[in-house]
């Protein structure tokens, strides 16, 4: 019965519409692949094939995924640089870039570098290696003895000097270019928005200003996260050199190849990864006639940490770059500080004038209220002797010299309040 039911569920028939999801759910999407040459194509690959070529993992894949969004971070894998700094999304191999969603407007310009910066730096590359190939006109017998007479350190070290960058660095270095010119350009662009509104706020303190202020602070406040957090992935690597060595993949990739046991076409993915294993050890396993022949190389781990001194200078450059941007926003946020400070202190100083005023209007109208007590009283419709007479000049006497108490009073009481300072 188990049988029965194990097959009936194997050979149930998919839906047309059950297919179409099938097939959406494979993960196919457009990339943008750029060459070490710069050469420039649309391809569509899948997450697996991405996955299998360039030994990342899914959660590697997503942290370059357009819709998603994961804080900035550059991750280091065997065969590749999984960056990922803000707009910037790309995987970085030995051979090739990978740039996902090729048609967002906002990577354009990062397009557009890596194919001109690639393609230029190749073509001078062959300029070079065609020049040093060509005959000149000095005799051989001369280029023979000055070949001689110069030493072989010397030679070896001008070699090194003109030793141009690894392809991996080169578009890493486009990368962070293309990172910093964003947010320089924001940043610039909030200083022109930023720095004239706060002084409209200091010369007139108003609604629209103060809600002006208030937007410009929220994207300061943004703006100065998101840079914090390419700092920090700056200083993360500067301060690990292991972290910086597992970025050397051309010079990882030849130091493996050069052991001499498997030809470079004929290494395939699976034991790519296992000859890419960071390790002391390396077992390369080789397959012939049937029969499985087992042979060690053993790597110094020294051997696969080339010297960090390329990538540190390239990345301390750009680690400048971004503290000169994050100064920017601190000098902004300060004198948004000072700002928001000079407006508490005018509105502290309404408000005590206010208050001072308020006492005043309120001593005021304590006297008159005195005075229309006395008036009021003389008014009453009483018969004493006092208001047994002919005119009403005595009336408007008593009328008037309690009028003029209340005033009398009042003055006194403006000078009492500020004799104890409780007024201006």
């Amino acid at each position: 019965m188990g049988d029965q039911i194990e097959l009936s569920r194997r050979y149930i028939p998919l839906l047309p519409s059950q297919s179409q999801a099938k097939r959406k759910g494979a993960g196919s999407r457009t990339w943008l692949v750029v060459s070490k040459s710069g050469q420039v194509s649309v391809e569509e690959l899948g997450k697996q094939t991405i996955m299998r070529q360039n030994g990342i993992t899914a959660r590697d894949l997503r942290v370059v995924e357009p819709e998603l969004s994961y804080p900035s971070a550059i991750l280091r894998r065997e065969r590749a640089v999984v960056v990922n700094l803000e707009h910037i999304k790309a995987i970085v191999t030995a051979n090739e870039v990978l740039v996902p969603n090729p048609r967002d407007p906002r990577i354009a310009s990062f397009v557009y570098d890596l194919e001109f910066k690639l393609s230029d730096f190749d073509a001078t590359i062959r300029s070079d290696n065609a020049m040093e190939q060509s005959p000149t006109d000095t005799p051989p017998e001369a280029s023979g003895s000055r070949c001689e007479e110069a030493p072989a350190d010397q030679v070896d070290s001008m070699r090194g000097n003109s030793k141009p960058l690894p392809f991996e660095f080169r578009a890493l270095e486009i990368c962070l270019e293309s990172v910093c010119k964003s947010l320089e350009s924001e940043t610039s662009t909030l200083e022109e928005e930023a720095y004239p509104a706060l002084d409209q706020l200091s010369a007139k303190t108003s609604t629209n200003n103060l809600k002006r202020v208030r937007v410009i602070k929220g994207r300061l406040v943004a703006l100065n996260g998101r840079v914090q957090k390419v700092r920090n992935e700056f200083e993360h690597l500067l301060d690990d050199d292991i972290d910086m060595a597992q970025m050397y993949l051309t010079d990882k990739l030849a130091t493996l190849q050069s052991e001499g046991s498997v030809p470079e076409d004929e290494i395939d993915d699976d034991e790519e990864d296992d000859l890419l294993a960071g390790g002391v050890t390396l077992l390369v396993f080789i397959f012939s006639d049937g029969n499985m022949s087992s042979k060690s190389s053993i790597v110094a781990a020294s051997d696969l940490k080339p010297n960090v001194e390329e990538l540190e200078m390239l990345l301390g450059a750009y680690f400048v770059q971004i503290e000169g941007i994050l100064n920017k926003l601190s000098t902004l946020h300060e004198y948004v500080q000072n700002t928001e400070d000079y407006i508490n202190i005018v509105l502290d100083d309404k408000q005590n004038q206010l208050l001072r005023m308020g006492l005043v209007i309120s001593t005021a109208i304590f006297m008159i209220t005195l005075a229309e007590v006395a008036t009021g009283f003389f008014g009453m419709n009483i018969e004493i002797r006092l208001f047994d007479f002919e005119t009403y000049t005595q009336w408007f006497g008593a009328a008037g010299g309690c009028s003029v108490g209340s005033v009398f009073l009042f003055i006194v009481a403006i000078l009492l309040l500020k004799w104890f300072k409780f007024l201006g």
